[in-house]
């Protein structure tokens, strides 16, 4: 297999948040291409805010996001959604739409308006549900499958569209454990297989540091440690980022860095607040 260099995806002075609710303010970041990126923090830190600016899912109100050195808001709609896509929180599906219909719809960014549905849309379709392990659920309602499956078969519509830099909103979120490595076993898959970027926000530390290739620290909307994770998760960017004592050690089992909270480790900011 062929694989193509993707896209780079930077922010340059980015600002953005809510109605009177200001989350991100002067940002200037980029994205390793052809890596696993983990973005991590606390709840309210800006991580999702972050990535639904990069989805173009909410508007800049300074500053942009950049891909391949193009400002991703002068592109069409069409055009950006060919290089990035996006797997929400909670994503739903309308009641009764079969797998495989869900993930037929991946393929509408490569589809002219009056386009008809070709064998080469087929094939992807078919790759996307062969790669996520779904084939044989193609006639299932959506609906009535496990969070675990569900997950799976969104990740194949992701993966019909074809994107080079794939963004995923905690993707583990109300899983169990074994589902949560199943997912991330997948994400790695495309990653190595591919070269897809991956951007994901994650909630897990240790998965992450598992799995990412890099890490993202964010805390109060500003990114405050970035690179692999034996370099930068320390007991001190833990303290900074989520308030909380921990032992930070190599796994036993992948040398990756291992967060053990200290007994007691966040009573200080739970009796401050």
């Amino acid at each position: 297999m062929t694989v193509i260099a993707p896209p780079r995806l930077s922010v340059h002075g980015l600002a953005v948040g809510y109605p009177g609710r200001p989350v991100i303010e002067g940002l200037d970041l980029a994205f390793a291409p052809g890596r696993i990126t983990a973005v991590i923090g606390a709840n309210a830190c800006g991580k999702s805010t972050l990535l639904g600016a990069l989805a173009r899912l909410l508007t800049p109100t300074a500053g942009r996001v950049e891909l391949d050195g193009a400002d991703a808001a002068s592109l069409s709609r069409r055009r950006f959604a060919q290089q990035v896509g996006l797997l929400p929180q909670q994503p739903t599906a309308p009641d009764g739409l079969t797998v495989a219909e869900l993930v037929s719809r991946g393929r509408h960014p490569h589809r002219g308006v009056f386009a008809r549905w070709s064998s080469a849309d087929s094939a992807r379709v078919d790759e996307a549900m062969a790669t996520t392990g779904v084939a044989a659920l193609a006639d299932r309602p959506v609906g009535d499958l496990s969070g675990g499956q569900r997950q799976r078969v969104w990740i194949a519509m992701a993966l019909a569209q074809e994107p080079r830099i794939l963004l995923l909103d905690e993707p583990t979120t109300f899983l169990d454990l074994s589902h949560q490595i199943e997912v991330l076993d997948l994400m790695r898959d495309l990653n190595r297989s591919t070269g897809t970027t991956i951007i994901a926000v994650l909630h897990e530390l240790n998965l992450a540091a598992r799995y990412a290739d890099d890490l993202i620290v964010m805390c109060a909307g500003r990114v405050i440690a970035q690179g692999a994770p034996a370099d930068i998760l320390t007991r001190e960017v833990v303290a900074e980022a989520f308030d909380l004592d921990a032992l930070v050690m190599p796994d036993p089992l992948t040398q990756t860095p291992l967060v053990i909270p200290v007994p007691g480790g966040a009573r200080a900011a739970a009796d401050e607040g």
